[in-house]
């Protein structure tokens, strides 16, 4: 490797692939990738239902988790972050899921210029390569990601689907185009049944390119600084540390955990916080590390008769014919995500958009945690609040980037997240209770019949909540002004020069959605900035 480069990207997830194919495409500037993670070699990233390994597996994965809560009951809630090229797209639940309207306005009302609907749509288009039906007015055709609609039937999610249809929420085959409420089936980034990373999408793509060094196992220790201009990055690889100079920019692509963590220890960051870990201020920069959210589904389970689920067939013989099944034709459960039906719905009827996402699967998890199946037939209703008003925070434990930093997204600890979940529950509860569902419906597993009060409700989904692996929010983006951001509408880091952060902490606000779609679409965005192009024209809608 060279020890000067035009621009450093840290980090070679969602975001950091994107950027490495966008900035590299310009042959006369040298682009290097520091990726702490191995590379995407492992088998179980590959294979849709490969997520339950890769879920537990440290080999690719940050396996972070929280500090206890009292909206967790005490608990500390594994957060797994992927680490390996893709990031969190290698190990994540494949769906694509972009959000509503109203987000990304709410994101322009907040003082960041050109990041309305209108104007990121184009950049959703430019990453996605859309296979099946939709309007192109709002999905793409030609991109990196491809997108492809379920094509295993199970009787269990086609009962599901009538039955919600029969409380009068509409059917809706494309929850990415023009409107999201609805129920139908999941959209995933899956192709001929094999997991469509970022890396796969993105980052594979251009690694031929002889201006591209991607360096995997190098765990960034430290940003390095002129005065206020990053000029140079520390990283740790095989036992040494290594120093490399950078010409133009560096990017962090770090993630809502790791970005926050790496300015900390770097000296950008609460002074206070710096002063207790021993750093030396380089930029007082309060936000960082503040703002963080994250979405909090509790699961609602029954068994099942009449009928197999997915429990069943993950098992003994049936299992080595799934695996056959997979090897010869690319078909069966191991192509599958983990959820396959969505429900995009109100928790209030006097709303005027839809607050919850909810998603069902004929299959069952051990205590409504995803890592492991029941053994028993089962199926499952989670539900979640889509804008969660709880703020939490990361922060460095110490200057030491190896040791995880403490993660507290204060779940539950607004009042309207705890209004609108309950909501949820109960919504989740009438789907499971449908005249077309009712015939395999063998009785409510998770929560019982012996939970019915509303403090009941909380105190279950305090007990048995976990992560939708949604972290945002920690390098809020937003005018230096507002005390609570920590880079700029060009997602420059506010006060300091030749530093920008490129991921989903820098979203201001929760989208209504699963991130990946999302943190790919700032990705394509901030590289047009980065290279000093005009932005996509608008779309009128």
């Amino acid at each position: 490797m060279s020890d000067t480069f035009d621009y450093i990207i840290i980090g070679a997830g969602s975001a950091g692939s994107v950027l490495a194919n966008r900035l590299s495409a310009d042959s006369d500037v040298t682009v290097c990738v520091l990726e702490a993670g191995p590379r995407d070699l492992n088998p179980f990233i590959h294979i849709p239902a490969g997520f339950m390994k890769t879920l537990v597996n440290p080999s690719v994965n940050w396996l972070y988790e929280t500090v206890p809560g009292q909206g967790t009951a005490g608990r500390k809630i594994p957060t797994p972050r992927g680490k390996t090229l893709g990031g969190s797209s290698s190990i994540n639940g494949h769906i694509y899921n972009r959000g509503q309207r109203m987000d990304f306005d709410g994101w322009a009302q907040r003082g960041n210029r050109g990041w309305g609907y209108a104007d990121i749509l184009p950049y959703f288009k430019r990453t996605e390569r859309r296979v099946g039906d939709g309007d192109d007015q709002f999905r793409g055709r030609d991109g990196g990601l491809t997108v492809t609609d379920i094509d295993w039937k199970h009787p269990l999610c086609e009962a599901f689907i009538d039955g919600v249809a029969g409380l009068g929420i509409p059917r809706n085959p494309d929850y990415n185009g023009a409107k999201q409420e609805g129920v139908g089936y999941f959209q995933r980034a899956l192709y001929n049944g094999r997991r469509v990373s970022a890396a796969r999408a993105f980052l594979h793509p251009a690694k031929h390119r002889k201006n591209l060094d991607v360096c995997t196992n190098a765990h960034v220790a430290r940003i390095l600084f002129d005065g206020k201009r990053a000029v140079g990055i520390r990283y740790r690889r095989g036992g040494k540390d290594v120093v490399v100079r950078v010409r133009r920019e560096i990017i962090l692509c770090g993630g809502t955990i790791n970005s926050p963590q790496l300015l900390q220890i770097s000296g950008v960051g609460p002074t206070a916080l710096l002063n207790d870990i021993g750093v030396p201020v380089v930029h007082e920069l309060p936000a960082v590390g503040e703002n963080l959210r994250d979405h909090y589904p509790v699961r609602m389970v029954a068994r099942v008769k009449g009928t197999d689920t997915v429990n069943e067939r993950v098992r003994g013989w049936k299992l080595a014919m799934e695996v056959a099944n997979y090897a010869l034709r690319r078909k069966g459960v191991l192509t599958l995500s983990p959820t396959l039906v969505h429900i995009f719905w109100k928790s209030n009827a006097a709303l005027d958009s839809g607050d919850l996402q909810m998603t069902f699967t004929p299959a069952s998890y051990r205590e409504g945690w995803q890592g492991e199946l029941d053994t028993v037939p089962g199926m499952t209703v989670a539900a979640w609040q889509q804008r969660p008003e709880s703020l939490g925070y990361v922060r460095a434990r110490s200057a030491d980037a190896g040791e995880k930093p403490d993660i507290q997204p204060n779940y539950l600890d607004h009042e309207i997240d705890r209004q609108v979940l309950l909501g949820g529950m109960k919504l989740a509860r009438s789907f499971l209770r449908t005249p077309e569902l009712a015939v395999y419906n063998d009785g409510e597993a998770l929560p019982g019949p012996d939970v019915q009060s509303d403090d009941e409700l909380m105190d279950f989904a305090r007990g048995i909540g976990t992560t939708a692996f949604h972290v945002m929010g920690t390098c809020r983006m937003g005018p230096a002004s507002d005390p609570s951001t920590v880079v700029d509408d060009e997602l420059k880091v506010h006060g300091i020069e030749g530093l920008r952060v490129a991921d989903a902490s820098i979203m201001p606000t929760m989208p209504s959605a699963n991130t990946n779609a999302s943190t790919l679409m700032i990705a394509e965005k901030a590289s047009d900035m980065i290279r000093g192009q005009s932005p996509l024209p608008a779309i009128a809608l």
